[in-house]
């Protein structure tokens, strides 16, 4: 996949009555999504272009160059917003992009599958790796202590995993 797009912000709804939508940035950096041109939509074709923004407490109001109604943002509630891979800076040591992590194969530390991982939650006290394991599925807080290992390349984590034993 040469062409991959990562997700950088969510439509959360609609603002006032002039087509403004609130939006949830998953940048670093909040504002940061604004700076890789218009939002793609999940094909990679340009969607929504933002043409102002002001921070609100739990994201940003947008105005919209497409000139939607307040009923046509209200109906693209949840829907991802998307910029090209490569427009994006390379993460730090210890830094992963989520899409990265999506699928990778959890090993528990004697090796041993565990799983793999279904997706990355955050709940507000971190993030979470979403483990679909033979047992059903299980997170993991993705911290050192408990991911002491990730290898992108040979697309595997080590879990220390929860006991998920009957009467643990």
């Amino acid at each position: 996949m040469g062409n991959k797009l990562i997700t950088i912000a969510r439509i959360k709804g609609a603002h006032g009555v002039k087509g403004e939508a609130r939006l949830q940035s998953f940048t670093a950096e909040r504002e940061a999504c604004f700076t890789y041109g218009p939002f793609l939509n999940e094909a990679g074709a340009p969607f929504l272009t933002p043409v102002k923004w002001r921070p609100v407490k739990d994201g940003f109001v947008v105005t919209l160059k497409e000139n939607l109604s307040r009923e046509e943002v209200d109906s693209l509630r949840g829907t991802n917003l998307y910029a090209p891979r490569e427009a994006l800076p390379a993460p730090d040591e210890d830094e992963f992009y989520i899409t990265d992590l999506l699928g990778l194969t959890a090993l528990d530390q004697s090796g041993q599958l565990a799983g793999k991982i279904a997706a990355v939650q955050n709940f507000g006290a971190g993030d979470l790796l979403e483990i679909d394991g033979p047992k059903g599925r299980f997170f993991v807080a993705f911290t050192r202590e408990a991911v002491p290992a990730v290898d992108i390349a040979a697309r595997t984590v080590t879990i220390v995993p929860p006991d998920l034993s009957e009467d643990g």
